[in-house]
């Protein structure tokens, strides 16, 4: 019992850390990804190919002066960009990171928690990130930081609906809410036929969610609450120090845990092919899963800041009528589809 502690919490400090790094890093590899787009060289002072940069925003944001306007409402100032980082951070927990490590014969699941429900945990916890970009911006006292907020409510409660809708014909498919079972469910287990990745079965219910998760990520085209050209910074306007720094990082890290769980639904997770046919030993087969989890994370945090450097920004008109008019119908018709085959083809 304790080693399974000590074991845990391992765990707990190591994701935490790799979702640091993962948010410092985006920073910089979002600079050198605008910069090859834009035909420049992105940061190249600080360290070999400007690689020590996050470390020296880092620095920065620690040792810039703590500015809090006098018409905010201090306590609730503080605690806005306090929640945005902790919802953040909590829904890396669910998250199966691997297959199952064996240490003197004892099996270790790199998974933190295995909920019945996590895919509503993260659903549930994603949410409630909405509460610190209202709060922050509310509590600022500022025009521009709560039109910001009200901009992010109001499309994060408006595209959740269609992302939800395109879980649902999911749920159907695979029959379960855990994170781990759907993996096992693209590999072939849990007494599953359908041998593929879901993104083979469900094209355009991957296509509604990754829509949705560029919405909930505040990711361009998706920036309303945040555009500079209209609102200065959005919600965090007023924002400075590391408050300013936890948004921003939120922001990364967010984006992040959007691009796992999307490998996790839609493309086999930890699963790779012809992973049952290498011979290889389960600890192998273990550490290249996570490997090639980890490879397919990295391509759609590319694939967010590829988006961002190509596409302008919606106008709100424009933002509230794909959510309502476009994306919610499509979502139902999936479903609609989804269930059908599932009755042709005695899948239920």
């Amino acid at each position: 019992m304790t080693s399974f502690f000590i074991y845990k919490a391992i765990l707990v400090v190591v994701v935490f850390g790799i979702m640091l790094m993962a948010a410092m890093y985006s920073t910089y590899l979002e600079r050198k990804v605008a910069a090859f787009i834009q035909d420049r060289v992105g940061p190249n002072r600080a360290g070999p190919f400007g690689i020590l940069q996050p470390l020296a925003d880092g620095i920065k944001m620690f040792m810039k002066e703590e500015i809090i306007p006098e018409v905010a409402n201090k306590t609730l100032f503080i605690v806005g960009p306090c929640i945005a980082m902790l919802t953040a951070i909590m829904a890396g927990v669910v998250i199966p990171w691997g297959g199952e490590l064996v240490i003197n014969g004892v099996p270790y699941v790199l998974q933190i928690i295995d909920f019945d429900f996590g895919l509503l945990y993260v659903f549930g916890v994603v949410s409630l990130g909405v509460y610190g970009i209202m709060i922050g911006g509310w509590a600022s006292n500022n025009k521009f930081s709560l039109f910001g907020a009200i901009r992010a409510s109001a499309q994060m409660i408006s595209y959740e609906i269609a992302m939800g809708l395109s879980i649902i014909a999911l749920i159907m498919m695979t029959g379960t809410l855990s994170l781990r079972e759907i993996v096992e469910f693209q590999a072939g287990g849990t007494g599953s036929t359908w041998n593929f990745w879901n993104v083979v079965y469900q094209p355009l219910g991957f296509l509604l969610f990754l829509v949705c998760a560029f919405a909930e990520c505040n990711r361009t085209p998706f920036d309303l609450p945040e555009s500079e050209t209209e609102l200065v910074g959005g919600y965090h306007t007023e924002y400075s120090s590391m408050k300013l720094g936890f948004y921003l990082f939120a922001e990364y890290i967010n984006m992040f845990i959007s691009s796992a769980v999307i490998s996790t639904l839609y493309f086999g997770g930890t699963n790779f092919p012809f992973m049952n046919d290498l011979g290889l030993s389960q600890n192998a087969i273990t550490i290249l899963g996570t490997l090639a989890f980890f490879i397919k994370i990295g391509f759609f945090v590319f694939f967010y800041m590829w988006i961002r450097w190509t596409l302008p920004r919606f106008r709100y008109d424009q933002l509230m009528y794909l959510g309502w008019r476009v994306l919610i119908p499509l979502a139902i018709a999936n479903v609609a589809i989804t269930g059908l085959v599932m009755i042709l083809t005695d899948r239920i």
